[in-house]
């Protein structure tokens, strides 16, 4: 790898973590692992080529682990590495300033956010 010199540390992350979806993926796996099938289902605005390619660099970084199980037909999953779930707190802080930030846009959450057990966790955590 090419060494690369930063302007401030915080390039380094969104390198890795950056983008619409990347983070929508993480936090989708702290809830366990998935296969790409249900990855797609729980973000329907994402197209095929796109979650492939972003698992593809989750994995190349080393953030997720890809799991091929040898069966017929074949299965394919994916999870956080250990040193992905060292994102855990930031995908939290992330999840639960962009609820604060839409009821500060919206006034409420109600019908700004899918019906998701991460939504349900972040209101939750909100709430306290």
């Amino acid at each position: 790898m090419q060494k690369k010199k930063y302007n401030i540390s915080v390039e380094a992350t969104l390198e890795v973590i950056g983008g619409k979806w990347k983070c929508v993926i993480l936090c989708h796996l702290t809830h366990g692992e998935k296969r790409t099938s249900e990855l797609k289902r729980l973000m329907p605005g994402i197209t095929q080529k796109m979650l492939t390619q972003q698992l593809r660099e989750l994995e190349e970084d080393g953030i997720i682990n890809r799991i091929v199980y040898e069966q017929v037909p074949p299965k394919v999953v994916y999870e956080l590495s250990e040193y992905g779930w060292s994102l855990k707190g930031i995908l939290d802080t992330l999840c639960a300033w962009g609820e604060k930030h839409i009821i500060r846009v919206y006034g409420d959450t109600e019908g700004m956010l899918e019906d998701s057990i991460l939504n349900k966790k972040t209101t939750e955590t909100v709430k306290s």
